[in-house]
């Protein structure tokens, strides 16, 4: 028996996020799913500009998680980060850590 549509994927099955720079995005694979963050670098400046979730991933942290994780790969180069995607902007201000 599959998981029903909407169950939370268990944590285990979370692969890691990666950066794809070629589609300018970063990316997490669940159970065949994947949950995309899409991003310009606008000179020191990663701005994100899209988040995209799969229904049979939303509300369980999922986008979350690829944020929280996209932000460790800006900080780790040394970019400052910027929300125009709504998530991401309402992400950083309930995070004001992640925020410049």
């Amino acid at each position: 028996m599959g998981k029903a549509k909407g169950a939370p994927a268990a944590r285990q099955n979370w692969g890691s996020v990666r950066d794809n720079p070629e589609f300018s995005r970063f990316e997490l694979d669940i159970d065949g799913e994947t949950a995309l963050a899409y991003y310009r670098i606008d000179n020191d400046v990663m701005v994100f500009t899209s988040t995209q979730t799969p229904p049979a991933l939303q509300g369980q942290g999922v986008a979350s998680e690829l944020i929280r994780n996209a932000l460790e790969f800006a900080r780790a180069r040394g970019l400052k980060v910027r929300g125009d995607c709504s998530f991401v902007a309402d992400y950083l201000r309930r995070h004001p850590e992640g925020a410049d």
